[in-house]
């Protein structure tokens, strides 16, 4: 990007290697999200879908190497489903594998029921008909804030009596969606399938979401990393760029290198990556750094110091680097 003078960035100059794990830092207010959600991503967005274009942006003079890539994808934070139908094992098709698994063991076949019955969504399957599945009724408050209530009928567990006879290993469809992804994956041994899809969210720190968890409920930083279990097991052969805001947001320090495993599986596959990030572990572990600062506002959106975290942590005025320094050169 040549030229850049969106919002505070005074008319820099950067280029984001491709195939690395590239991490843009600085104090808040120094520039990032200008640079990476309101110039990079726009600017590709348009050049991608529509490579004749020749009209500058007003917000950056110019755009090389965008021949290089096939297509690029901002995971950002905001929901994935915006109802409280909307549950990680639906997001992943998890949920589908499941139902199937249910309407396969002999008491289901015995009853007629199909993978359908074991649906929530579907008014022909066998969700709970008085708060139609979502396990909860609304109560109108007028003029204050609606009321939500476990549902009477169901105690919240979203379906009729009949489906929550069905067992599959001792549990029902509702205790099923109660299941940690760290507690589905050990249960359902012997269905490829769906430990392939459990892993997903595995890798990318989620394994103590449960599988029914509303989506609504989640942070930015779980949707983010949802979204990105997604594209783990892709075979798509688009060389993808992938950008980020803070993914790490809201993740244990533990779960940290499961993240980073995640990058370079798509590194591996020849996708590149580029995320906004003020963890240290995430900055230590990335092949080049892009420090923007030195301050916020108007006293930052320049770039301080580019390179790799080595390099950046002998930066004398990079705060980023005095940080890394201490993190890289305990002493």
């Amino acid at each position: 990007l040549g030229g850049v003078s969106q919002n505070n960035l005074k008319n820099i100059t950067v280029s984001f290697p491709l195939e690395q794990l590239c991490v843009v830092t600085g104090i808040s207010g120094s520039g990032k999200s200008s640079l990476i959600e309101q110039t990079l991503f726009p600017a590709l967005s348009v050049l991608l879908t529509q490579p004749e274009t020749t009209e500058a942006f007003p917000f950056c003079q110019s755009v090389t190497g965008s021949e290089q890539i096939d297509e690029v994808i901002f995971l950002d934070q905001s929901l994935v489903g915006q109802t409280p139908r909307s549950i990680p094992a639906t997001y992943l098709n998890l949920f589908d594998d499941i139902r199937t698994v249910f309407a396969q063991t002999s008491d289901a076949k015995l009853r007629n029921l199909t993978s359908k019955h074991f649906s929530f969504n579907s008014k022909q399957g066998g969700r709970c008909p008085e708060c139609k599945g979502t396990g909860a009724i609304e109560i109108d408050m007028q003029f204050l804030a609606n009321l939500d209530m476990i549902c009477p009928e169901c105690h919240g567990k979203r379906y009729q009596r009949e489906v929550l006879e069905i067992k599959y290993r001792k549990l029902n469809i509702a205790e099923v969606l109660e299941l940690t992804v760290d507690e589905a994956f050990p249960f359902f041994r012997g269905q490829p399938a769906l430990q392939k899809k459990l892993k997903q969210l595995k890798d990318v720190g989620l394994g103590y979401i449960p599988l029914g968890q509303p989506i609504p409920s989640l942070s930015g930083g779980e949707c983010q990393r949802l979204k990105l279990a997604a594209y783990l097991t892709t075979s798509s052969r688009k060389k993808t760029l992938f950008l980020m805001n803070e993914p790490t947001t809201g993740l244990h320090p533990l779960d940290i290198q499961d993240v980073l495993n995640c990058f370079e599986h798509l590194l591996a596959a020849g996708h590149s990556m580029v995320i906004v990030e003020h963890n240290l572990e995430i900055i230590r572990a990335a092949d080049h750094i892009i420090d923007m600062g030195p301050e916020a506002g108007i006293a930052g959106g320049t770039i301080v110091t580019t390179g790799t975290p080595a390099e950046v942590a002998q930066h004398p005025s990079s705060y980023t680097g005095t940080a890394l320094k201490k993190l890289i050169y305990p002493s």
